[in-house]
Formats: structure tokens, sequence, C-alpha cells
């Protein structure tokens, strides 16, 4: 199994890496776009067993919508876009036919679930239109990577306090600090090879708040999971399960990459 992640891992790798090093912006957004439907449709199968369809057509127009307007109007229309969507949701959830009302919290819950945590993958563009992008992008590709990556090895070597047994049974603090020193080290990496745009104390900061946002993104669709009651959310990738249990601690770093990159970064 563990070759078959690896194998897995380097192709999809080889398939990105040039997309996002010579394809630009655009690139990004066709990566996202394709990345974001099967996402929604994983979602939708976990959150709606049995009527996963309809959920899946509102969630990508939703989404959808969100993600152009962020393409073409910044973070603000996007937020505005995404109050929208809300909105509708809780109208979708009302005036759908034939539901019951007892379970219409619960399905107003999971939709507006859905919708605010799957945006959060439009930003990923918007890091890479920025000045320094491609660092950017690469800087949120690394730090869950090698996140996960020390954490696995650490936790296999050395780890024997549990971090969160209800949630995630393997994860062990020694592997969260296994997973932060290789993030950290990832982020000096790319920092080397970029030419030194951060700074030595940006780097070690960023690797490792981030990384630790990254676990938090990895425990929360753990949370999601079993309270759903499934194993992973798909089964695209062999011996990694679904898109959505690879990008899940993206989904929490990217957003935060940009809010820093945007915000102090000249």
């Amino acid at each position: 199994m563990t070759g078959t992640r690896l194998a897995v891992g380097l192709g999809g790798l080889a398939v990105l890496l040039p997309a996002i090093l010579f394809g630009g912006v655009p690139a990004v957004v066709i990566i996202v776009a394709l990345a974001g439907l099967i996402c929604i449709d994983e979602y939708a199968r976990m959150a709606f067993p049995g009527e996963h369809q309809v959920h899946f057509a509102f969630l990508v127009l939703a989404i959808g919508a969100v993600f152009a307007s962020t393409l073409w109007g910044g973070i603000t229309a996007g937020a505005g876009a995404a109050a929208g969507a809300i909105l509708a949701s809780m109208a979708f959830v009302a005036l759908r036919p034939g539901a019951t009302l007892e379970g219409a919290a619960d399905r107003a819950g999971r939709l507006v679930l859905g919708l605010a945590w799957l945006s959060l993958l439009t930003v990923l563009p918007l890091l890479r239109s920025l000045d320094h992008g491609l660092m950017w992008v690469f800087l949120a590709l690394t730090i869950p990577w090698a996140g996960d990556t020390g954490a696995y090895f650490a936790g296999r070597t050395f780890g024997k306090h549990k971090m969160a047994p209800r949630v995630s049974p393997k994860k062990t603090w020694e592997g969260f600090a296994g997973g932060i020193t290789l993030s950290i080290v990832g982020v000096l990496i790319v920092r080397a090879v970029e030419g030194g745009t951060l700074g030595i104390v940006q780097s070690v900061l960023l690797g490792g708040l981030l990384s630790a946002s990254s676990v938090v993104g990895d425990l929360s669709e753990s949370v999601l999971k079993r309270a759903f009651g499934v194993k992973d959310a798909g089964r695209i990738l062999p011996g990694h399960g679904g898109i959505l249990d690879r990008i899940d601690s993206l989904l929490f770093v990217a957003p935060l990459l940009y809010l820093y990159a945007s915000t102090f970064s000249g």
C-alpha cells in the first residue's frame, strides 16, 4: 500500500508541477475547477447519501458562482458571492418540495458547511496571481505535504502520545512535532530556490503556524468522515482515498497564506 501511495503521489506531481510552473494562473484555475468538481461530488456523497445528485448540482452552481466572482472581482467579491450562496442554500432547503421538515436543520447545516468549506479552494488562483505567485502556490502545497510526510515518519518512529485518539487514533504529538519541523524545512527550501523573498524568521513562523493549521484541516475532515460514517471521502486515488482526503489540509493553509501574502508581503 505504501508503494501504491508513493506511485500515485509521484504521478500527481509529474502532472501538477509542470502545469503550475509553466501554465500560470489559467493552469491553476483549470486544476482547481477540476479538483473542485470531484471534491463537491465526494462531499455530496458523504453528506447526502441516497440523494447526492441534487445536492451536488446545487453545490456546483453555488461554489461555481463563488469561484467566478473571486476570479473576476477578487476576495471581496468572492465573499459577497459566498454570502449570497449561503442565503440561497437556506432557500433551497426551505423551498425544496418533498423534503421532510424534521431533517431541515441538519440538511441546511450540511449544505452550508460544504459550501463554505469547499469554497476555500477558490483562493489558490489568487495566490498564483500575486507578486511572487509561484512561490506562494508552492508554499501552499509544500507546507501540508511536508507536514504530512514528517508527521508520518516521526509518528511511526517516535510516536507514543496520542494527539486526538477519538478523531484520528494514529496521530501523535511526536508526529505533530515532526510535521512542523519538516514543514519549516520545506519553506526554507522554497525560499532558497525562489531567491530569498521571505526572511528566515518569516519562513520559520509561516512553516510552523501553517503546518499546525494543516493538522487542524486534516482533523476537521476526520471529524466529518466519522460523523458521516465513512472511512474515505472517495476512491479515485489508490492508496490515498479521494481528492478531498488529499487536500483537506490545503483548504486551511491556502486562505491563511493568502491573507498573509496579500496583507504583509511587499
